[in-house]
């Protein structure tokens, strides 16, 4: 009996310093535009839809238990036609873990990721599959000094910085950490794996609507406070109201 209770504090202790190096990424990260964000206002895995953000931007959720979920809308300038921009939307989720060194390896659920490029020039959008594993060799969590809220920085396999992203959702705002669209070839039980499909669905559909993120109304639009035709136009009135009195009075 003592010696199960000593094995068991031991295997505790063991996964202390893992839980605890992962804590401080647990919640959803969101880059400046607050347009981006995952879960299921971003995709819909029962209808196989896609929404487009109003702004690009990116957000990255994880939970404590290594799981994470991504979400990505950037957008392509096209030099040889500037009215034909492409917009692509890619979406996954998965595991991650962090490595003694402090990088993180995501490994994503193969089946499910997905990819929306469009163009106004085309009648017709390409829908595929996403699934890329990533590294990043180190990440910083802080408390921005301008905006005074936690901010996440992570830093690519070459060294290369993300554009920063600020906490928006704690707990974290994601779809199930399961696999949601199973293949045939992913299968080893029908039956089961038809009642896990339709268990995770229906986890989507109760998922409900957004919350409205913690930085809100910390990061505000940028407001101009020195406005030269502004200056101009007072100055000019000043002078006409100058001239007028010198001539009346």
């Amino acid at each position: 009996m003592t010696l199960s209770l000593r094995s068991t504090l031991l295997a505790g202790l063991a996964l202390l310093p893992l839980t605890l190096a992962q804590s401080d990424l647990v919640g959803t990260w969101s880059t400046k535009s607050r347009s981006v964000f995952t879960g299921p206002g971003f995709y819909d895995p029962v209808n196989e839809k896609m929404f487009e953000p109003a702004l690009p931007g990116i957000a990255y959720s994880f939970t404590a238990d290594g799981h994470y979920e991504e979400a990505y809308y950037r957008a392509i300038s096209n030099p040889q036609n500037p009215t034909c921009p492409q917009g692509i939307i890619q979406w996954q989720h998965g595991t991650f873990q962090k490595l003694t060194n402090g990088s993180l390896v995501l490994t994503p659920f193969g089946v499910d990721g997905r990819q929306l490029q469009s163009t106004p020039c085309l009648s017709q959008s390409i829908y595929t599959r996403y699934n890329q594993s990533e590294l990043f060799t180190s990440y910083l969590v802080y408390s921005d000094p301008y905006h005074n809220i936690p901010r996440l920085d992570l830093f690519q396999f070459n060294g290369a910085p993300l554009a920063p992203m600020y906490l928006a959702y704690n707990p974290p705002q994601m779809l199930p950490t399961q696999t949601l669209n199973p293949t045939a070839k992913a299968t080893t039980a029908g039956s089961a794996s038809s009642t896990n499909t339709a268990n995770a669905k229906r986890s989507v559909e109760d998922l409900g609507d957004f919350q409205e993120p913690l930085n809100k109304n910390v990061l505000a639009p940028y407001k101009e406070s020195f406005n030269p035709d502004k200056i101009w136009w007072y100055g000019l009135g000043l002078l006409g109201l100058g001239s007028v009195g010198y001539f009346c009075f």
